[in-house]
């Protein structure tokens, strides 16, 4: 499991500004606790004394070490007690609160080499911020309707339209509950509307909400940022391009719909390839059936879907101008 390097600088940069506006607003605290209660400005300063005192006298010998010990230590016990004692006769519970902003990692958003948890959920933050950017409703499992497809027989298929999709459905949900490193890769396939983007949206978010990365990216923008990055020498179409290659799930969406050519064919051989040797998983939806998809691209793209990704058909009428969904 892998954020990309941007979702991690940008959660790493949320967390030391979260870092800093805290140590800020500590500092403007103690400093109004010093102006309203001038004894608690003492108090610290005297408890910075007798822990200097204390590091002095550790290095010193003598019989009567530890009884100096014994005696900076009560001192020190002493002024703590007032110090409390002042701080909850005088402001809120909290108010003087001086812990770090995580109490595992400290606020360095590691706990040795692991990624802590509040770094973690940062990065979860800003994965499904990526996401937010292909907004196309309200995409999420519970929100899928079922309804909407017909209660009647598809003319090809002979099977019912809505029990087919519901078990689409279920699978795709299945797919994302489940979802793990080697979770294989799904195919989508059927005409415009049927609710292809909107399912891949939702395995998506679900996916992303587990912590893992995902890229979600149409053909069109996929394989014009995979030229840039080959041809034009663009940095930032590299970069997109090792999120294609690294992520833990890519979604390619409508597949099929991009300009067609030489590049792309090769373009998407290798993508396919790099990812399948890696065991990375991969969802495409197309509105291209088999035949083709083997007719546009080549035998050998075909054979690879055919052999590493579960095929999921969809069927129905065009839904979209009714519930504003996707392909």
């Amino acid at each position: 499991m892998g954020y990309s390097a941007e979702v991690v600088r940008r959660a790493r940069q949320r967390l030391e500004q979260a870092k800093a506006d805290r140590q800020s607003q500590q500092q403007q605290n103690l400093q109004q606790a010093y102006d309203r209660v001038p004894r608690l400005r003492e108090i610290d300063r005297l408890l910075r004394q007798t822990m200097a005192q204390a590091a002095r006298t550790a290095f010193t010998q003598g019989s009567d070490v530890q009884e100096i010990m014994n005696q900076i230590k009560e001192e020190n016990l002493s002024l703590q007690r007032e110090r409390e004692a002042l701080i909850a006769q005088h402001f809120a519970p909290g108010f003087l609160d001086d812990s770090p902003l995580c109490p595992h990692c400290g606020g360095s958003g590691y706990v040795g080499s692991t990624m802590c948890a509040c770094m973690q959920e940062l990065c979860r933050q800003e994965q499904r911020k990526e996401l937010t950017l292909l907004h196309v409703g309200n995409e999420t499992f519970d929100s899928f309707r079922l309804d909407v497809y017909p209660d009647r027989l598809d003319a090809d298929l002979g099977v019912n339209v809505r029990d087919f999709m519901r078990k689409t459905y279920q699978s795709c949900w299945n797919y994302a509950q489940n979802f793990t490193e080697n979770a294989g890769n799904l195919l989508f396939s059927g005409n415009t509307g049927l609710g292809k983007t909107f399912l891949s949206a939702c395995i998506a978010r679900t996916v992303a909400d587990k912590g893992y990365s995902v890229v979600y990216e149409s053909a069109t923008h996929l394989f014009s940022r995979m030229e840039q990055a080959k041809f034009g020498g663009d940095e930032e179409a590299k970069a997109h391009v090792q999120r294609y290659q690294a992520c833990d799930l890519l979604i390619v969406d409508d597949l099929g719909t991009e300009m067609g050519g030489q590049f792309t064919v090769s373009a998407l051989y290798t993508l396919l390839n790099d990812r399948l040797l890696a065991g990375k998983p991969m969802i495409i939806s197309t509105n291209l059936n088999p035949v083709e998809f083997a007719r546009r691209y080549s035998p050998q793209i075909a054979s690879r879907l055919d052999g590493q990704f579960k095929l999921l058909f969809f069927l129905g009428d065009d839904i979209r101008v009714r519930n504003g969904w996707g392909n």
